[in-house]
C-alpha cells in the first residue's frame, strides 16, 4: 500500500480495525451466551476489504 493515504481511506481502515475485535465478555454474560462471537471479524489473509484504490 502507498505510504501516503488520504483521510477518507484512513477513516475506513481505522473503522475496519475497530470492527475486527472479539466480542466483549460482558456482552456474552449479558446475553447468557446467545451471542458468543463477533461475525464481523476477519483475517487479513482470507477476506480482503473492498476498498477503492
Amino acid at each position: 500500500m502507498s505510504r501516503y493515504k488520504s483521510s477518507q481511506l484512513k477513516a475506513k481502515l481505522s473503522k475496519a480495525m475497530k470492527q475486527n475485535r472479539r466480542m466483549p465478555v460482558f456482552v456474552v454474560a449479558k446475553t447468557k451466551r446467545k451471542v458468543t462471537y463477533n461475525r464481523k471479524t476477519r483475517n487479513w489473509r482470507h477476506k480482503k476489504l473492498q476498498l477503492k484504490k
